[in-house]
């Protein structure tokens, strides 16, 4: 009886520690909704839908023609029939499908500044998904590490862009390492038709150039780095023990040394350098956005750039 009754204590405690974990869950998903969804609204669906055309324009209606209309578009049937001039009007045809390509490595839960790389990247995406569906767009999500972590099916509406961000808040992948190929290679083969895709990491990876080239003539990509101060350079504060998030190796590192910070620096500045000018040479439009900074200004930017262009 005495086991039988730890059994049920156990059971209760089980039960009723899912249940904090669940509406905890629920209370960081309506957070992120009601600030993504803010944003969405009031600051990036003008841009959005101005930097992500559809795909063209297609007649909707006649009207009686109006002072300022262009005169080009004069349906002169029916204007010959009334009398009277009436134009066409057109509407852009939208549909567009947005695949969220998204980096589940270890390393996104590295963050030295006001939050974690992974908080960063499930703002960005939850407002990047609102946007789309104000714009009445589909809305699909990769998660990747080394391997293909889950794949979410484009849909519209609001129930799915919730479930999106769940994904996002709660989402553990089984691997920890990083492989941009192997994302960029199932969105080639998981999505046949041309989609916009916002390819969110940290990029701390190599030899993906290649898979780039091939998902970007077939799709438009936009690369999204997000990125932490200390990944940039290295406080000069003695021995520091430093942990790859990745891999689990750690090592000692002596940031008193200025040679060592300088090599540091370096090295992120030559890898940074690398990767704007893969994006350039391949005609992809990218951002980069740090933990310790507000994320509207640099994807207005984005945004106005590729307005510029069309």
């Amino acid at each position: 009886m005495v086991f039988y009754r730890d059994f049920q204590v156990k059971k209760l405690n089980k039960f009723n520690r899912v249940i904090v974990e669940a509406t905890d869950l629920i209370k960081r998903v309506r957070k992120i909704e009601i600030k993504t969804k803010g944003l969405s609204q009031h600051i990036f669906a003008g841009e959005y839908h101005s930097a992500f055309k559809g795909k063209g324009m297609a007649f909707s209606e006649v009207r009686e023609y109006q002072y300022g209309d262009d005169i080009r578009n004069v349906d002169w049937n029916v204007t010959a029939r009334f009398n009277h001039p009436y134009i066409k009007v057109f509407e852009e045809e939208r549909e567009l499908t947005v695949v969220l390509l998204v980096d589940v490595s270890g390393s996104r839960f590295f963050g030295t500044q006001s939050q974690l790389k992974k908080n960063v990247i499930t703002e960005i995406a939850a407002v990047l998904s609102f946007s789309a569906i104000q714009n009445n767009d589909k809305v699909g999500v990769i998660f990747f590490s080394d391997k293909i972590e889950k794949f979410i099916p484009p849909k519209k509406g609001k129930q799915h862009i919730l479930r999106i961000i769940r994904e996002l808040i709660d989402f553990n992948p089984e691997n920890r390492k990083t492989s941009v190929t192997e994302g960029l290679k199932f969105l080639s083969n998981a999505i046949k038709k041309r989609c916009i895709v916002f390819l969110i990491s940290d990029f701390i990876d190599r030899g993906f150039e290649d898979a780039l080239r091939i998902a970007s003539k077939k799709h438009d990509l936009v690369g999204l780095r997000v990125y932490d101060l200390r990944e940039t350079e290295l406080p000069d504060i003695g021995l520091l023990n430093i942990l790859d998030a990745e891999t689990g190796k750690d090592m000692l590192v002596d940031t008193s040394s200025a040679y060592i910070r300088n090599s540091y620096k370096n090295a992120w500045k030559k890898k940074n350098e690398e990767l704007n000018e893969i994006f350039m040479r391949l005609g992809i439009d990218s951002v980069s956005v740090s933990t310790e900074e507000d994320y509207v200004k640099p994807l207005i930017n984005l945004f106005k750039r590729r307005s510029s262009k069309m």
